[in-house]
């Protein structure tokens, strides 16, 4: 799953990208907003993968505000530029932005811009973590590993063919590696959303595939499991006794 995130002050705008990405099931939107200083908590918190940022009347400098994201952000998310003229695209370009779209948005142009960001994440995405201890190197498949857990100063990696791994570096460390399907839920415990199949808020704990582990979440991390549910859900039933 990739989420996307919009810094912008328009509806309309709003409305044209998420009834686009909406047909691609790999996307999830974590909202927008026109403050520069809620943006910048809000990437530097949930991490998105892509940002649509317009040049034109929202932020003082679009361009100053990348590079301030720069000093703080690991890993810093694919921008897409977005603007009534084409005066900034080389800027955007000199920024390594991923794509300049002018207004009106046209939806052939976000499909294409959503076409070629899969392409390349496709193509760049990394899904093997090395373990070194002394000179001994041992080499994980990401998609195996179910979810992450803490013990003292070593990380145990819990595989879906039973196995665990330990490592002598703390969740900290691996926190800030793993790829964007990895979410801390707990000060313990890293998962990987892609083995969740319950949440259950009342007792704090979610279920995950071919473990018979209840991995607990707390508050800390709420927007974490928050996040991860509304990723997991194209259908929604509520139902009561």
């Amino acid at each position: 799953m990739n989420s996307y995130y919009i810094i912008d002050n328009s509806d309309k705008l709003f409305s044209s990208i998420n009834n686009v990405l909406e047909d691609f099931p790999v996307f999830s939107s974590i909202g927008r907003s026109s403050c520069s200083n809620e943006a910048m908590n809000t990437i530097l918190k949930r991490k998105p993968d892509l940002v649509f940022l317009n040049l034109d009347n929202v932020l003082d400098n679009a361009f100053h505000f990348v590079n301030e994201l720069k000093n703080y952000a690991e890993i810093l998310p694919d921008f897409v530029a977005i603007s009534a003229t084409k005066e900034n695209a080389y800027e955007a370009l000199k920024h390594d932005f991923l794509d300049y779209l002018t207004l009106p948005l046209a939806e052939l142009d976000l499909r294409k811009l959503a076409l070629k960001f899969k392409k390349k994440r496709t193509t760049t995405l990394n899904r093997t973590l090395c373990l070194k201890s002394y000179q001994d190197y041992r080499y994980l498949n990401t998609d195996e590993i179910i979810f992450l857990k803490a013990d003292n100063n070593t990380t145990d990696f819990y595989i879906n063919d039973g196995t665990v791994i330990s490592a002598f570096k703390t969740l900290k460390t691996f926190e800030a590696v793993m790829p964007k399907n990895f979410f801390r839920i707990h000060k313990s415990y890293i998962v990987n959303q892609n083995y969740v199949c319950r949440i259950n808020y009342s007792k704090s704990k979610c279920t995950v595939d071919q473990t018979p582990h209840k991995i607990p979440f707390t508050k800390t991390y709420i927007d974490n499991i928050d996040f991860i549910k509304n990723s997991l859900s194209d259908l929604f039933i509520a139902s009561s006794n």
